[in-house]
């Protein structure tokens, strides 16, 4: 199969989220630790320096600060383009006062790994390669080209060739490395929040839906006996005003809207409030409700259950939780969408578990990114085939990461193979294609066995 899993978006602009004050606290502590360096170095070892030029390379930086200090709010948040700016500033400034303190012979080189790691962990991948090239470059020039380091009897201070040019293989190493691993880490953590955000807004959504459904059912519930009411009497009034065709009418008109107010309560609740049903269902209710939007899509939707060997015949009653719902809903959509005609879905059950098999007649899982589904926003670009397959389909990257997510949230452990695959170790399917599986500690999910009322009555719903 060309690709079951969603696409990552083309880029993300994460840069907003650096504050101003963030980068001009850095650059203020930045700022005392070069005056520091300075004064120590022309007090303590009587170095000579070009005291001019490094005091005007701070002092820029430092009006730098006070004009973004009264010039922007407080909560100003930058732009890619505005904090790609802000950490060029600082690399070159960097760059400058090592020139004029001895270039690579001056240990306080090493800090042009700061911006570079700035600019990978809060900057965008075309910004952090300009910085970390220009980085380079700034380091291969100090080597060669810098202000000698004079003692205060005039002679130079510097270090032997064969260490001027490891420093420099050390910096430029060090700037490939930390720039890569932070990006990457800075990365991941971007988009596992942003998938995760939008699995609580996935849970939140079927919460709120359920809830809603909740409502329904209890309004269909609790007006059925007022509706009777009103229909049996209105029934009484038609008998007993025959000598009366105008009151006659309107009292017909009253039964007649009585009626369609059962009908429109009926179909709106259809779900029922029989006990307590909305907190707790059959198996096969549970899974029938989560496949339920993609049973006429086109596709054969077969389902099947039986106990496993040492199971109770009769199927497991279990918590009826928005996180199962959804996520085995978004299992489904996947394989209804990447099925050639049909799907199988599968539960079985023993004392100790419960388990539901997903497959279908589909190609299957790609095989080089089985280990990693589940994952969000695992980018791969569609063939022309899927593309043909679903000309409609635009997706985030998270539709498996949320079921998984969502699932493993109720206790669930879930295994992916393909149908193809002989050594895939999941018997408990019929399809050639994509295989997933759902197990349960019955424990987590069974109603009787997580103290759930079987019967009762009727809670408000807290909306």
């Amino acid at each position: 199969m060309s690709d079951r899993l969603f696409m990552l978006p083309s880029s993300h602009d994460h840069s907003h989220w650096i504050r101003l004050r963030t980068l001009i606290l850095l650059r203020w502590v930045a700022i005392a630790g070069q005056i520091t360096a300075i004064a120590v170095a022309q007090h303590r070892f009587n170095l000579q320096l070009e005291l001019g030029l490094c005091y005007l390379a701070i002092g820029i930086s430092a009006a730098g600060n006070l004009i973004a200090i009264f010039a922007f709010p407080e909560n100003k948040r930058l732009s890619e383009f505005e904090n790609f700016l802000m950490v060029l500033f600082d690399l070159l400034q960097l760059a400058f006062l090592v020139y004029l303190t001895g270039g690579l012979n001056n240990p306080f080189a090493l800090l042009v790994l700061g911006p570079v790691t700035i600019s990978a962990a809060v900057m965008g991948l075309r910004s952090t390669l300009i910085i970390g090239a220009t980085a380079i470059i700034l380091v291969t020039l100090m080597a060669e080209f810098h202000l000698p380091l004079r003692t205060e009897q005039g002679f130079i201070l510097r270090i032997p060739d064969v260490f001027i040019f490891g420093n420099w293989i050390a910096i430029v190493i060090a700037i490939l490395f930390i720039g890569a691993y932070s990006f990457r880490v800075s990365n991941e953590m971007r988009l596992m929040s942003d998938a995760l955000s939008a699995t609580q807004l996935a849970l939140s959504r079927e919460q709120k839906l359920t809830d809603l459904g909740g409502v329904v059912a209890a309004a269909a519930h609790e007006l059925g006996t007022p509706l009777a009411t009103i229909k049996l009497t209105s029934a009484e009034l038609i008998e007993e005003l025959d000598d009366r065709p105008d009151l006659r009418e309107d009292a017909a008109l009253i039964r007649e809207q009585a009626d369609r107010c059962r009908d429109i309560l009926r179909g709106m609740g259809r779900a029922g409030k029989d006990d307590l049903h909305l907190r707790q269902a059959p198996f096969s209710t549970l899974v029938t409700e989560a496949a339920e939007p993609h049973m006429h899509r086109g596709k054969a939707v077969l389902y099947h259950e039986e106990p496993l060997e040492g199971g109770d015949f009769q199927q497991p009653t279990v918590l009826r939780k928005p996180e199962i719902i959804h996520g085995l809903r978004n299992l489904v959509q996947n394989a209804v969408d990447f099925s050639q005609s049909t799907v199988w879905i599968d539960a079985a059950w023993d004392n100790d578990r419960i388990i539901l098999t997903i497959s279908d007649d589909g190609q299957g899982f790609p095989p080089h990114l089985l280990g990693r589904i589940g994952d969000p926003f695992v980018r791969r670009r569609r063939g022309e085939s899927e593309r043909k397959q679903r000309p409609e389909y635009e997706g985030m990257g998270l539709g498996l990461f949320i079921a998984k997510t969502l699932l493993q949230r109720t206790g669930a452990q879930l295994r992916f193979a393909n149908g193809s695959d002989p050594y895939q170790t999941l018997s408990n399917s019929n399809g050639r294609g994509a295989i997933v599986e759902v197990a349960w500690p019955r424990k987590k999910i069974d109603a009787m066995e997580a103290g759930a009322p079987v019967t009762g009555k009727n809670l408000p719903l807290e909306i």
